[in-house]
């Protein structure tokens, strides 16, 4: 398994982060997948994506700084694990928002595949925070 943790600073309050962070608007920044359906329940957000005949069932779980979320039912899944925290903290007058992300795609040799998933997902997260950037800024 490999970490990625990307980082960015937004010109805009916590609030309009916060404002801008949901399930759906994460998956879209990513952009690697769309939206296909989204079903909040008791305690989290199940949401699932696809492209490119892929398709993923993501849990999220929205926090006062962030959000969480990891892929459900590793079975038939593009990765064996994936989990993302995406944080939020003000910083002089704008906002440091932070993407940490676990991945393996479960394939020998882990040295490997891992790496490229890791490189795959850092893409990704960078893409995202770009994105959100654009959406409060």
């Amino acid at each position: 398994m490999r970490t990625v943790t990307v980082r960015r600073v937004v010109d805009a309050t916590p609030e309009a982060v916060d404002a801008a962070l949901s399930p759906d608007r994460v998956i879209e920044y990513e952009g690697s997948f769309s939206v296909l359906d989204i079903e909040q329940r008791d305690d989290d957000w199940r949401v699932v994506a696809g492209g490119t005949g892929l398709q993923l069932v993501l849990r999220f779980e929205v926090y006062d700084n962030g959000l969480y979320y990891e892929q459900e039912d590793a079975e038939g899944q593009p990765l064996e694990i994936m989990k993302t925290t995406v944080t939020y903290v003000a910083a002089d007058g704008e906002t440091e928002v932070t993407a940490v992300s676990e991945v393996s795609m479960g394939i020998p040799p882990a040295t490997l595949t891992d790496r490229l998933a890791a490189w795959k997902r850092k893409g990704e997260l960078k893409r995202a925070l770009e994105a959100l950037a654009d959406a409060v800024e």
